[in-house]
């Protein structure tokens, strides 16, 4: 069963996409979330990820973000409920992450 989970680009300020994201992250659906970002970072060349709406975020989510921060301007922003699971992940280290 997969987790549900919302997914919505638009078009940001100054050339660049935004991803809002709702629901939960994991295994059930991080590729439907990795290829989202995709779309995403095909359309523009700096990604603002919204994870404010995101109450869960486990080891596969993170992965799909890692697997692309390398090659690509990619930003988060998320609630203080993920900021521990950012911190320790190493995220923080490769991608800017403001925690609202």
């Amino acid at each position: 069963m997969t987790t549900p989970l919302t997914l919505v680009g638009r078009a940001g300020e100054e050339g660049d996409r935004v991803l809002l994201v709702t629901g939960e992250i994991d295994m059930s659906n991080a590729a439907q979330f990795g290829a989202a970002l995709d779309r995403e970072l095909a359309a523009g060349t700096t990604v603002t990820v919204d994870l404010t709406g995101v109450a869960y975020l486990d080891s596969a989510g993170v992965a799909v973000l890692f697997d692309r921060a390398a090659e690509h301007d990619l930003r988060l922003v998320a609630p203080r409920l993920l900021d521990r699971v950012l911190r320790v992940s190493g995220l923080t280290e490769v991608v800017k992450v403001m925690i609202r």
